[in-house]
This record gives structure tokens, C-alpha cells and sequence, in this order.
């Protein structure tokens, strides 16, 4: 108790946990519920069908689980039980299987994805490689930070004599 009086009094904090759950740190004073959303692929939704499954309490706190309990978090994300519509990458092009992605796989995915869209020339592609919006935003007043000005002319400098 004095140690720690005497680091407030100091103005220093102690030193927190971190917990790492598929590569990604997790501070230990987090409930598990909004603190398994930290890791990459990972929604509210999927954390809370965690939380059921694994029957553990939201409101616990990530440091006060033992290293089984984040084993069976891990394994359980790695193969998630749960039902389609809540998986991130359905009916993938290769295979055709119903899968979810976690962190490096999941940008790998993505980076692919726009890759490929680029290589058949598809309307979100050229999108792509313009760098203009891809989703039918507008462009008359934004997305000008890119250097492509869309819909505005330049004046030509001139030679001043």
C-alpha cells in the first residue's frame, strides 16, 4: 500500500498487462467483450458469440483470465463456430467456402482482392487505380487530395513578360 501511494504521490502509473490474443496486445484492464474487438476481424458480434459459446463473463476482465481460457479464445477463432452471415469472407472465389479471416490473413485477402479487381479491368479497379472513390460517393467537391482533380480545370500559368 505505501509503494503504491508513493507512485501517485510521484505522479507515476504502475506498469499495465497486456495480453496478446492472435497477435494483437490487449490491455489486461479491458472487459473481454470490447477488448476482443482490438484484434483485427474481430466485431462485437463475433465477440460476443465468443463470450456465449466459451460461456465467460462479459464483464470480466482480460487479465483475470488464465492462459487455458486464452488458449480456447484463440482456437475458437480460428475455427469460429458460427453461422455464415457473420463470417467476413463468404463464398470465396477460389475454393468457394465459407470462411473468416483474422489479421495478416485478412489484409492479405483484401490486398488481393483489390489486385485482382485491377487485373480484369472491373469498374470498382479502375476505381482503384485512380484512386477515386469506389462506393458512388461524390466527387465534384472531395476526394481532391489525391492530385486528381476531378471536374475542375486548372488555369494554365502563362509566360509573364
Amino acid at each position: 500500500m505505501a509503494e503504491e501511494e508513493k507512485y501517485k504521490k510521484q505522479g507515476m502509473q504502475e506498469s499495465e498487462t497486456l495480453v496478446r490474443i492472435l497477435g494483437q496486445d490487449i490491455p489486461g484492464s479491458r472487459m473481454i467483450y470490447p477488448g476482443l474487438t482490438r484484434v483485427k476481424g474481430v466485431s462485437w458480434v463475433i465477440s460476443n458469440i465468443v463470450c456465449k459459446k466459451l460461456k465467460i463473463d462479459k464483464r470480466k476482465r482480460i487479465d483475470e483470465l488464465s492462459k487455458d481460457d486464452l488458449a480456447k479464445i484463440e482456437n475458437f477463432l480460428k475455427n469460429l463456430d458460427a453461422p455464415d452471415f457473420v463470417k467476413n469472407s463468404r463464398t470465396d472465389l477460389e475454393n468457394g467456402e465459407t470462411k473468416h479471416l483474422l489479421s495478416i490473413d485478412l489484409d492479405m485477402k483484401k490486398e488481393f482482392d483489390i489486385k485482382r479487381m485491377k487485373q480484369i479491368k472491373s469498374y470498382k479497379g479502375v476505381r482503384h487505380t485512380f484512386k477515386l472513390p469506389v462506393r458512388g460517393q461524390r466527387t465534384r467537391s472531395n476526394f481532391r487530395k489525391s492530385g486528381i482533380a476531378v471536374g475542375v480545370k486548372r488555369p494554365k500559368q502563362g509566360k509573364k513578360s
